[in-house]
């Protein structure tokens, strides 16, 4: 059977001590204190880790990090939401969805390149540059 580790609340490594569901089930007052006292116990059946017991203090401390993290996440999607605000970020908006499939891709292949120093959707004056599609020959009906 393999050793159960985690990071307990100080974020220390620490193997899990394993205890088998019947001895669980004649001692649980005792095996209730040991989790206490460690931080958690791994209950197993036929050498099989079925549950963790968890002290309150690792329990309170495994939830406050899930919220800690959902809350940095909400902070760098509003910042990140903030700076695709800008005028700048707008005009490059305007010009992508304004681009000729010809100009995506080259824009592509050039972001695909990692051309630092091309711009994504080129300008309106490279993009006069673009041979001109010929407009259909018109017949003289006589």
């Amino acid at each position: 059977m393999a050793t159960l580790t985690f990071k307990n609340r100080r974020g220390e490594l620490v193997e899990v001590p394993t205890v088998a569901a019947t001895r669980v089930k004649n001692e649980f007052g005792q095996i209730l204190e040991q989790a206490a006292h460690t931080g958690a116990v791994a209950i197993t059946r036929h050498d099989t880790t079925k549950a963790v017991l968890l002290s309150v203090a690792e329990f309170e401390s495994l939830v406050s990090a899930r919220s800690r993290t959902l809350g940095v996440l909400t902070n760098e999607f509003d910042e990140m939401l903030e700076r695709m605000q800008t005028e700048e970020s707008r005009k490059g908006m305007k010009a992508a969805f304004n681009a000729s499939p010809a100009q995506l891709g080259r824009s592509a292949v050039k972001g695909a390149r990692g051309n630092s120093r091309a711009k994504a959707i080129p300008s309106r004056r490279s993009a006069r540059k673009a041979p001109a599609k010929a407009a259909p020959a018109r017949r003289n009906p006589r």
